[in-house]
């Protein structure tokens, strides 16, 4: 019976563990931002938590952004940046192609781009050398 019970309860664990790695969605701290993240986090809000969740955490429809794979040795910030401003062909998760954002400025995608790099920085995630 403990055997069982033991089975059932890794089953269990590693079938959360599985569901967020299917929707994508990270657990976020976020700290005191900067000015002009703040901002940023505020852009984010409007125009880009519903597909990204909040604090950039990832949901069903949309990939986190607090996430080592968006770590800036492997996407920079001009990269984010032509993301926003282009939209951008899906290639790390399966969410389908992300639209453009043409209602963001310049100024808008800089503070966006301060509040993403904090946050990331807050968890853990910091520049590493792109490798294929």
């Amino acid at each position: 019976m403990l055997k069982k019970a033991i089975l059932l309860s890794c089953l269990s664990v590693s079938m959360t563990a599985y569901a967020d790695h299917e929707t994508g969605h990270v657990d976020v701290k976020i700290g005191p931002l900067t000015p002009r993240a703040a901002a940023g986090q505020v852009t984010f809000n409007q125009y880009c938590a519903a597909c990204h969740g909040v604090n950039g955490q990832g949901t069903k429809v949309g990939p986190p952004l607090i996430h080592d794979i968006y770590n800036p040795g492997h996407h920079d910030n001009a990269s984010f940046m032509r993301a926003v401003k282009n939209g951008v062909q899906q290639h790390h998760w399966p969410y389908g192609n992300m639209p453009p954002q043409p209602q963001t400025g310049f100024t808008d995608m800089t503070n966006l781009m301060a509040f993403i790099r904090e946050v990331q920085e807050q968890n853990g995630i910091y520049r590493k050398a792109h490798t294929m």
